[in-house]
């Protein structure tokens, strides 16, 4: 029993520290108190700790802490209870509790609630407000009514002590404004602002104070906004977005464009009703250019001359206005040489110094001289002197009268109402002469070559060959022989030789500009048939040329009366062939065919000789011989036959060669054998002699060598005695 005593007694038993508190619950009553300590409290059956021990909400010094539902005093600071003994509550309402007002710790009664824990007191530096609003009609610290839903700002430097009729709707920074910049604003509603003007809500203006700036409760800070820096290159050009008048006390219209340069400000900082389109660079012109401005702007007028052009000239340095534009850039002045010129056309009437100007007018100016075209005066195109050498020249236009001309061997400056003509030519005309002008071999695609059309059109005729020009105007023709140099007059064409070529010849192989004269040689090959319908294939060779007199032009022109002259002489030649063919057989033929086809080609003399040569009246071709180069049979057997018998003539004459060749090496070898021992025994005579001359010239020798040795031993014993007697004379008579 001690024990379950003892354990009771501890758990009903609450001990109350200092500045610690608990809430019991009353069961019987439902009412719950607060036990402040320090205090040992013991619990009753019939009550209930609900809270606790709790410790007491203590603030320092310039602290504060939100108390939700907080408990009603009475005049002396002391709870109020209700006539149930429970503590009288502002159920929803709040209250601010501030270390002044509660310097000791206190504790929360039942019902209520902590809902911000102590803080310090908010402080609110120099540059900086708060944005506050009222939750409830009141009077704030400074004496004003305040409604609910009013908004106001608090500006700084002060300490804010929070009440629960105000809330804080955001803390507000100074902007600063720095040199050269600006304060974007706008207005949230009908307002002043700090200079006292009034605005409209959602419009904006710029604040150019430098320095901090706090923006009223109904301002918002839309953006800061830059300067620009103007210079003499640089200007700023603007567009208004609305009627208003701008910093520089000048109305502008919605969609008005103007300029803004270091004149007016060194400075600009765009307004909320301008729009920047975009940096001016300054037009410079040096004292050697002009420009021409289109639509200049009338400052008089204030509006651009839309149409007119006006001329500006250097030294000068310049901004486009809006609406204007340079023509065609800045131009440099026109210098011309003493061989150069300016073609102008008048834009309109106007005087030019005595001369008077119609619209359209063309005229020329030529140098040496400087020229600065007014803006009535359009220049066309500038002109140069074109040299030109003997073998050169140029096609040259009459525009007033169509007339075509050309200029050859001199230097010559087109006239106002002159110009180059082109010259077209046919392609296979284009093609020979690119092929001559590049060197391209005959056959092959000539390499590329442009010609200038407007040159005289020049061809080089070869030796000894011809080139026709037919002029379609006069409607006459003129032949020039080479070698020479062709040169087409405006209204001339070449003639153009189409040849046949090829064996046996076809039509339109060779093109030409130039005909040979000749003398020279053309192959073809001949079918016929003899009389006995044997077919051969003859290759004849002939030799032509053109036979006339060149001082006769209508002999002259002749020449290239037929287009095609080898095609039309083969096919001429090639039916008197076969028509002397016809009427042999092919063994007559083949034994005389050299004889039968000169006869058949030049015919005969009345001396029963063949003709020397075949004269073609038409265009004076003159062939001079035929040679057969080939005969060949077409029929395979006719031909077989034939290869037989010139095969076994062809042995029958190697034989016989074979046999005359044997018996002509026998016969040089028998020779040469006589010849070669004569001329042994003759050498070997030759040798005999020598031997016999050698062997007397040896005897000779050898004698005389005896005989010189016995001398000279002689000569030297008495020599020797001769030197003893000289030395030992005495002895010698002694003994």
């Amino acid at each position: 029993m001690a024990t379950t005593t003892s354990s009771i007694s501890t758990d009903n038993i609450i001990r109350i520290a200092p500045t610690k508190y608990i809430h019991v619950l009353d069961n019987n009553s439902n009412i719950t108190r607060i036990e402040i300590g320090p205090a040992t409290y013991i619990r009753r059956e019939h009550e209930k700790i609900v809270a606790g021990p709790l410790d007491m909400i203590k603030l320092a010094p310039r602290t504060y802490c939100r108390i939700q539902n907080p408990i009603v005093t009475g005049k002396d600071g002391k709870p109020v209870l209700t006539p149930f003994g429970e503590v009288k509550v502002r159920y929803g309402d709040s209250e601010i509790r501030t270390q002044e007002a509660y310097p000791d710790p206190f504790p929360l009664y039942p019902g209520e609630v902590l809902t911000t824990k102590p803080e310090k007191f908010l402080i609110v530096n120099q540059n900086q407000a708060i944005r506050f609003v009222a939750t409830r009609d009141f009077k704030d610290s400074e004496g004003v009514a305040r409604n609910a839903g009013d908004e106001w700002v608090r500006v700084g430097p002060f300490t804010y002590v929070p009440r629960v009729e105000e809330e804080i709707v955001s803390y507000i920074d100074a902007v600063v404004i720095k040199p050269n910049t600006a304060l974007k604003l706008r207005a949230k509603k009908d307002m002043k602002d700090v200079n006292g003007v009034e605005r409209k809500s959602g419009e904006e203006w710029l604040v150019y104070k430098t320095g901090a700036y706090l923006p009223q409760i109904h301002e918002e800070v839309v953006e800061p906004i830059k300067g620009v820096v103007l210079t003499d290159k640089k200007a700023l050009r603007l567009r208004a977005l609305k009627d208003f008048t701008d910093i520089y006390k000048i109305s502008r219209k919605a969609g008005e464009e103007w300029l803004v340069t270091n004149k007016l400000s060194q400075l600009h900082i765009k307004d909320v009703y301008e729009e920047i389109v975009g940096e001016v660079a300054a037009t410079t012109l040096s004292n050697r250019q002009y420009t021409v401005v289109l639509d200049p702007f009338d400052p008089k007028l204030n509006m651009n001359r839309f149409g007119a052009r006006e001329l500006r000239k250097g030294e000068a340095t310049f901004f486009l206005q809006p609406g204007e534009s340079l023509e065609n850039g800045v131009q440099s002045i026109e210098v011309l040489g003493d061989d150069e010129a300016l073609l102008l056309r008048a834009r309109e009437a106007f005087t030019d110094g005595k001369d008077q100007r119609l619209p359209g007018e063309k005229w020329m100016i030529r140098g040496p001289r400087e020229y600065i075209p007014p803006t009535q005066v359009e220049i066309i195109e500038k002109r140069h002197s074109i040299p030109l050498d003997e073998n050169e020249g140029i096609y040259v236009r009459n525009i007033n009268t169509g007339e075509v001309r050309s200029i050859r061997g001199k230097t010559h400056l087109l006239e106002s109402h002159e110009e180059l003509w082109e010259k077209e030519l046919p392609d296979v005309v284009e093609d020979l002469i690119a092929a001559q002008k590049t060197g391209s071999a005959k056959g092959k695609k000539p390499s590329a070559y442009k010609r200038d059309k407007t040159r005289v059109v020049t061809f080089r005729a070869p030796h000894n060959s011809a080139v026709q020009l037919y002029n379609f105007k006069t409607k006459e023709s003129r032949v020039v022989f080479g070698p020479g140099l062709v040169m087409l007059e405006p209204d001339e064409q070449f003639t153009v030789m189409r040849l046949s070529g090829g064996k046996p010849k076809q039509e339109n192989m060779i093109t030409s500009l130039a005909l040979n004269l000749g003398p020279d040689f053309m192959t073809d090959v001949v079918i016929l048939e003899t009389s006995d319908h044997a077919r051969l294939s003859v290759q004849l060779c002939y030799n032509w040329y053109f036979k006339f007199n060149k001082e006769d032009q209508a002999d002259c022109t002749k020449l290239f009366n037929v287009k095609d002259f080898v095609g039309d002489a083969c096919k001429s030649i090639a039916s008197r062939v076969r028509g002397a063919a016809s009427s042999v057989s092919f063994e007559d033929f083949h034994k005389n065919n050299a004889e039968l086809i000169k006869f058949a080609v030049f015919g005969k003399k009345p001396d029963g000789t063949p003709k020397d040569e075949l004269l073609f009246q038409t265009n004076n071709l003159c062939i001079t011989s035929v040679d057969i180069q080939s005969v060949e049979p077409v029929d395979e057997k006719t031909r077989e036959s034939l290869q037989k018998s010139v095969t076994l003539a062809i042995e029958i004459a190697t034989k016989t060669q074979e046999m005359n060749a044997t018996h002509v090496a026998n016969k040089a070898q028998q020779e040469s054998a006589a010849e070669l021992a004569i001329q042994k025994l003759e050498d070997q005579t030759a040798a005999e002699a020598a031997k016999k001359n050698l062997l007397e010239k040896e005897a000779e020798n050898a004698s005389i060598a005896s005989s010189g040795q016995a001398i000279a031993d002689a000569k030297a014993k008495a020599e020797a005695l001769l030197i003893k007697s000289k030395l030992f004379p005495k002895i010698h008579l002694l003994i």
